[in-house]
This record gives structure tokens, C-alpha cells and sequence, in this order.
């Protein structure tokens, strides 16, 4: 079932292989716990999306 879901991300145009990726951030709330965040990028976007 999820090879489903990420195949819908691929670039068809390409053959290098997959051109997203997910990347997972620890948040934490106000209360004090932490929770996780899960986001499909571009693979270029990766670096930028943790220095926020």
C-alpha cells in the first residue's frame, strides 16, 4: 500500500530514480512533548527544509 503513495510522487520524466523524499521533524508543542512532522520534498529541497 505505501509503495502506492510514493510512486505517485516519482518523476516519470526521468529515469534516475526518484526525485522526492520524506523527511520526518521533531516539533515541540507548547505543552513540552514532541511531536513529528512528515513531509514529501524534492530531493534539491532536503537541506533547506531542516535549516527552517
Amino acid at each position: 500500500m505505501a509503495k502506492r503513495a510514493v510512486a505517485g510522487f516519482r518523476d516519470k520524466t526521468t529515469t534516475s530514480g526518484r526525485s522526492h523524499t520524506k523527511v520526518i521533524k521533531m516539533v515541540k508543542s507548547d505543552n513540552g512533548s514532541y511531536s513529528f512532522k512528515e513531509e514529501m520534498v524534492p530531493n534539491e529541497q532536503v537541506q533547506d527544509y531542516f535549516k527552517k
